[in-house]
């Protein structure tokens, strides 16, 4: 649980004294008679208040009042946690932990939904940051306030002024060569919302892939005293990682014909920068790890298969004398049994 809220609070952006996981155990144990303790959950508590007015971190009986009622306030799913803070009767470190997971959580879900419309603004304005960084390249002065026509028109121009300085042939055809009507591009544009969110779902699979590696590394012993340091130096590069797409429309109509040509690996223009001092070891014999379906024995059939029935054997030899469907007069019944 400590590790979770060490990295909740990283991703919080706090940087108060309680970011290393003895100091939150410790000041844990103490609860709201450590000082440190009292201030984290004032920041917490502020932040998701919204308040200006930072809570008196002096006074703990304040501060452990305002955070029961902020619990109650957002229906803290540990059951009975709010009302027994409130009263006063939580001693237990972890139920201090717990307090400071849910105070986390909620604070960081909060600014993920704040964050969205912020993100939704970025996409409306990704064709205009995209000028500007056509603009940039080109050395053209700034889209702003600029004519749409008169835009392109400038940078049309400038790009055919930078092709003809450039050697012959040094840039390709374009792969795509079509002319699409306007509900071609729409489609187009739909088709690659559904392969971008396959693979953004793909890329979410791999990055849970590799929390879950990266968390198996934390379990040896020699590992437990290193969690922070191991945190440190890998969550600054996960989430770096992008997990949405960044292919568009605009990759399809800048790609060129040779992304259309598969070159093996082990064509002669490749081997020459692959080619190494280990490609000359040979691998001496390995065991036999099977795996070849043409070699693999059917199972054995669950029931056994049916077979037609010999004369003179069985009820079937003496159906007209004392059989099933002849001779039934010849038996009796006796408690759901039939007996001859």
């Amino acid at each position: 649980m400590e590790s979770d809220i060490l990295d909740i609070l990283d991703q919080l952006g706090y940087s108060g004294p309680l970011d290393e996981e003895a100091g939150l155990l410790a000041a844990c144990g103490r609860g709201f008679g450590s000082s440190e303790y009292v201030s984290l959950v004032t920041w917490l508590s502020s932040r998701l208040t919204h308040s200006q007015e930072t809570l008196v971190t002096e006074d703990p009986d304040r501060c452990r009042l305002d955070a029961g009622r902020l619990l109650k306030d957002l229906c803290c799913p540990y059951e009975g946690l709010a009302s027994r803070l409130s009263d006063g009767d939580v001693q237990d470190s972890e139920e201090h932990l717990k307090i400071l997971l849910f105070l986390a959580s909620e604070l960081q879900a909060e600014q993920m939904v704040v964050s969205k419309p912020a993100v939704d603004t970025e996409e409306l304005d990704a064709s205009l940051r995209d000028l500007r960084v056509i603009c940039e390249a080109l050395k053209l002065p700034d889209p702003d306030g600029r004519d749409a026509r008169d835009l392109f028109t400038a940078v049309e121009q400038e790009v055919k002024v930078l092709l003809k300085q450039l050697p012959e042939a040094h840039v390709g055809d374009p792969a795509f060569t079509s002319s699409l009507r306007p509900d071609q591009w729409d489609e187009l544009e739909r088709i690659g919302g559904v392969l971008s969110a396959e693979y953004e779902c793909r890329r979410c699979m791999l990055v849970k892939r590799l929390d879950v590696t990266i968390q198996s590394f934390s379990w040896s012993d020699r590992a437990k005293v290193k969690i922070d340091r191991m945190a440190r130096a890998y969550q600054q590069r996960r989430y770096s990682l992008s997990l949405r797409s960044e292919v568009s429309t605009a990759h399809l109509l800048a790609a060129r014909q040779d992304l259309c040509y598969m070159m093996k690996t082990s064509s002669g223009s490749y081997r020459e920068k692959t080619s190494c001092a280990i490609n000359r070891i040979l691998m001496g014999r390995v065991p036999d790890r099977g795996g070849r379906p043409s070699e693999i024995e059917a199972p054995l059939p669950e029931m056994p298969a049916w077979k037609k029935r010999s004369d003179g054997g069985g009820h079937g030899g003496n159906r007209g004398a004392g059989g099933w469907r002849g001779g039934w007069r010849a038996g009796r019944w006796s408690r759901g049994q039939y007996y001859h």
